[in-house]
């Protein structure tokens, strides 16, 4: 989905006051799916609309977009793609990304 149409679904769910958060990319380093800017919108129902990657590091971030959405409280939080465990999983990168999580 094209960061514009991100852009404009977001401003669509402010004017119309459903709950939803969005999630940009601020910081990346190493190799990871996604460069900064990348955004997602997580809803409350578990829709997303946009990609920051994908995977685990991905659904980390819907879990912290739940939190955001229920709180209202933004956060920042780092998705580290080094872990074994992705490796395990068949993951690619080994970067590691800092994601910041607003409330819409």
């Amino acid at each position: 989905m094209k960061q514009l149409h991100i852009i404009q679904r977001t401003m669509e769910i402010q004017k119309g006051g459903e709950k939803a958060a969005l999630a940009t990319v601020i910081r990346t380093k190493g190799s990871t799916p996604r460069k900064a800017g990348s955004k997602m919108l997580i809803f409350p129902c578990g829709k997303i609309e946009g990609t920051i990657g994908g995977g685990c590091g991905e659904a980390e971030v819907i879990e912290k977009g739940f939190e955001v959405i229920f709180t209202g409280l933004p956060c920042k939080h780092t998705v580290d793609l080094t872990k074994g465990l992705l490796y395990e999983d068949g993951g690619i990168c080994g970067g590691i990304m800092d994601v910041f999580i607003e409330p819409l």
